[in-house]
């Protein structure tokens, strides 16, 4: 998935830290928000909201309708302001490769997300409709799934899930440690070129 370049969403700032918009910004986006809301009821229908995904993101129609009906919960068929601020920050969070860190902030509201019907538990198949929207490998997901899955049944409650985030959390800061290892050596190995080219010219 990704953020099409120069909509609005492109100009916001995620916090890297706590994954949230700064006040400002959460004003910015509430007048958007206003703007979207043709009908003046504090919400947008399935109507608006494909048409605001469709401009802002890559996702199909089939995609766009399974991240409304997630955020839909209580199936009025129309999703308020608190909804849109958390699907800004998930895609923010998408487009700046920080789904782990999300994840890990906000853990309560994304398990509750996933879990559309309630159970207190999210099933595979609920975390396989939704990998699009946070970057989970299909594989990698179905391995982490089955370590978390303490109890055996299949499904995870919230502590479990919350295992799963900070496991999650972890690979992220490694994978950015191995990157910036890998960025420093390049930089030397350059430095390196450029005094071994500059010492031959001199003789």
């Amino acid at each position: 998935m990704k953020l099409k370049h120069g909509s609005f969403l492109w100009y916001l700032y995620l916090d890297k830290i706590y994954c949230l918009l700064s006040v400002r910004n959460v004003k910015a986006l509430s007048e958007y928000f206003q703007v979207l809301d043709v009908h003046k009821k504090q919400a947008l229908n399935d109507v608006v909201f494909y048409h605001f995904l469709h401009h802002v993101t890559d996702l199909n129609r089939n995609q766009i309708m399974i991240v409304f009906d997630m955020l839909d919960w209580d199936a009025t068929g129309e999703i308020g302001f608190d909804e849109f601020y958390m699907l800004v920050c998930v895609l923010l969070s998408h487009e700046n490769h920080l789904e782990e860190r999300f994840i890990y902030r906000h853990s309560r509201p994304v398990f509750e997300l996933l879990d559309r019907d309630g159970a207190l538990r999210v099933r595979l198949r609920q975390f396989e409709a939704f990998r699009f929207l946070f970057n989970f490998r299909n594989q990698e997901m179905k391995q982490i799934f089955k370590n978390f899955d303490v109890t055996g049944d299949e499904r995870l409650n919230y502590k479990e899930f919350k295992l799963f985030t900070i496991f999650c959390l972890d690979k992220h800061q490694e994978r950015q440690k191995l990157e910036r290892s890998k960025n420093l050596l390049l930089k030397q190995q350059s430095l390196f070129e450029s005094w071994r080219e500059q010492h031959r010219s001199q003789k």
